[in-house]
């Protein structure tokens, strides 16, 4: 074997197993808080990585009109519980499945004069299908795409999705509890 060919297999080598190691490929994964949004109503704009990378996150696509809507009430009783041990709730409006306000003012009166919410919220965007937005697109890649309301993602400090849930499944119920629990 020559010696180039040794030293670019040595190479090849030392990047799988640098790409094996725990909290290796955390900077690829960062890219899923690469965006600035607005929040809810306020029209401040946020930029996502400086507030959620290297964050534990749970991250919720919602409506105001849905069925499922009082999940924001269980929500913010997760954002309580875990927020001095590092955890991120946050909120992604969506009316993909047409049970969002007419307007962010009422959207934002759901959220938070109703059930009280103070973690963030944002406003409404795509979450699913070709004109989602790219977060929603990249967690859809990850795990998969929001099939309804109050979807839940639960989103490690290396921007990686470790549980995925479907609306039906309540923001408290154990198998969330254990993931939430797992990125602390």
């Amino acid at each position: 074997m020559s010696v180039s060919h040794s030293r670019n297999l040595f190479s090849f080598l030392l990047l799988g197993a640098a790409l094996l190691l725990p909290g290796a490929g955390a900077f690829a994964d960062q890219s899923l808080f690469d965006h600035q949004l607005r929040r809810l109503h306020s029209g401040e704009t946020v930029d996502l990585a400086q507030r959620f990378a290297g964050q534990p996150v749970l991250l919720v696509n919602t409506a105001s009109h849905c069925g499922f809507t009082s999940q924001f009430k269980e929500l913010e009783a997760i954002h309580q519980r875990y927020k001095d041990r590092g955890l991120k709730v946050v909120g992604f409006s969506s009316n993909d499945f047409d049970q969002e306000a007419e307007s962010e003012e009422k959207a934002a009166e759901v959220c938070f004069l109703n059930f009280g919410v103070s973690f963030d919220m944002f406003a409404t965007i795509p979450v699913r299908g070709a004109g989602a937005h790219p977060l929603f697109r990249e967690l859809a890649r990850q795990a998969e795409e929001p099939r309804w309301n109050f979807h839940k993602y639960v989103i490690d400090r290396n921007g990686k999705v470790v549980a995925s849930f479907p609306s039906r499944v309540r923001p408290d119920a154990q198998d969330v509890i254990r993931a939430i629990e797992k990125v602390l």
